[in-house]
């Protein structure tokens, strides 16, 4: 077995993730919830990402200058700003959302929506309870999900330095 494979070995199980650029994205934590009004999320996001987050509604797919962002850093809920997605779990999935391979364990909740007949798995914000998208099983390794995101429910986080 060569270095690449011995590597690509470690990071499928997991070992190496959380050592990753910096993120630890193996740790998963007790997440504080956010309540607000139905008048207060209208104040604070813009009609789409109010569409979004909290009626659960989509963005037209190629629409998000998100979905070719390619630098360090941290994709997080555009809601409350917890944070979902390392950049290097992002990947061009060709579905015109951005994508992710895997989430910051803990910061999303799933629920099963069988909305447009047909049975998917939902996610929303652990913290607000912001609908961010579906989660397939046609991602690439090491996970083999797909966690497909609206761009107005997310913010991006450059990384410092």
């Amino acid at each position: 077995m060569n270095r690449r494979k011995f590597i690509q070995l470690l990071l499928a199980l997991g070992i190496f993730s959380r050592f990753l650029k910096g993120f630890d994205a193996m740790a998963e934590e007790k997440i504080d919830t956010l309540t607000l009004s139905d008048d207060e999320w209208k104040k604070k996001l813009a009609p789409k990402q109010y569409d979004v987050l909290r009626h659960e509604g989509t963005e037209a797919p190629f629409t998000s200058p998100l979905n070719t962002e390619k630098h360090e850093g941290i994709f997080a809920c555009a809601g409350c700003g917890l944070p979902l997605f390392p950049s290097n779990y992002k990947f061009d999935s060709g579905t015109g959302w951005p994508s992710f391979f895997d989430v910051f364990k803990g910061h999303v909740v799933t629920k099963k929506d069988t909305s447009l007949f047909m049975a998917r798995t939902e996610y929303h914000c652990a913290r607000c309870g912001g609908h961010q998208g579906h989660v397939f099983e046609d991602g690439p390794a090491p996970t083999g999900l797909r966690y497909c995101n609206n761009g107005v429910a997310l913010t991006f986080v450059p990384k410092k330095g």
